[in-house]
């Protein structure tokens, strides 16, 4: 069985970590999803909308996540890599090169997929912001 483990905080879903979990799983036979904790998230500076088990809950929920396991710091990944008997580590293409993932090589494939083209949490979290309210109620953009 081939074992495949990915990262991330997985916040405000979308079809772009939808589709990176379906390529991700392409790879292997068994999908793990890394998820950044909440104090995780505090510590790299990020705020998620949603709590870690909301955002848990939600990716047990996608067919292609076998399972979720909670990130709570960057030194964990080659315990988790050791633990899960991981075969290849998967990240989005903006991580290549990072000193964050590259180490790995000495214990599993590294492998970075491109991100999907027009889509990010950070350009919803942007758009959102840029509607104006209506009658005091926030509208969802026309994307």
């Amino acid at each position: 069985m081939k074992r495949v483990l990915t990262y991330g905080t997985f916040d405000l879903l979308h079809y772009g970590h939808i589709n990176l979990l379906r390529r991700a799983k392409a790879l292997g036979d068994y999908l793990i999803v890394a998820l950044s904790t909440d104090d995780f998230n505090a510590l790299k500076g990020k705020k998620a909308y949603h709590n870690y088990e909301t955002r848990k809950k939600m990716l047990e929920a996608i067919r292609y996540v076998d399972l979720v396991i909670p990130e709570e710091s960057w030194e964990q990944k080659i315990d988790d890599v050791k633990k899960y008997q991981v075969d290849i580590v998967v990240m989005g293409s903006d991580w290549a090169g990072s000193s964050k993932f590259d180490y790995l090589k000495d214990y599993c494939e590294v492998v970075y997929l491109p991100r999907t083209e027009g889509i990010s949490t950070t350009k919803i979290k942007e758009e959102l912001k840029l509607q104006e309210p209506v009658n005091g109620i926030n509208q969802i953009p026309n994307i």
